[in-house]
């Protein structure tokens, strides 16, 4: 009988495995990527000075997204199951849609805060969270 592999939670692990090796590119592209991508002028001049404290961040998102993307795969099918599996794919599904609501807690309660990075983040991390979401409804019964 051929494995049958769940289509959106595979497209979830490629989306979060797209995240963490962006982020990993923004280390290497250096305070010009930081600032580009929104991390914050305290990012970016961190980064400008040499300082340890972003790249470390940085990295240690790329690794949290990257375990992400061994999660969703896992849920798929295409792995084992990894521990906590019934408990950590529906975390990573509810950080994803909740980070995907801050811009419209932003807007709500502090426009003054609601810039660009905000309201594109906040848009890639909800649609992230729905692919989530969908595979996550898909495979409940059997995790």
């Amino acid at each position: 009988m051929p494995a049958t592999y769940n289509l959106p939670l595979i497209l979830a692990a490629c989306l979060s495995a797209v995240a963490a090796l962006l982020h990993v590119c923004i280390v290497f592209g250096g305070p010009a990527w930081y600032r580009f991508f929104g991390a914050g002028e305290r990012m970016a001049s961190g980064a400008a000075a040499g300082h340890w404290y972003p790249p470390i961040v940085t990295l240690l998102i790329a690794c949290v997204l990257g375990i992400w993307a061994a999660y969703a795969l896992s849920g798929a099918g295409v792995l084992r199951p990894l521990p906590l599996l019934a408990f950590v794919l529906p975390a990573i599904t509810a950080v994803y849609l909740v980070r995907g609501l801050a811009a419209l807690a932003l807007f709500v309660f502090d426009r003054r805060r609601l810039t660009a990075f905000w309201v594109w983040s906040s848009t890639i991390c909800f649609g992230f969270g729905i692919v989530h979401l969908l595979g996550l409804v898909q495979v409940w019964d059997r995790l």
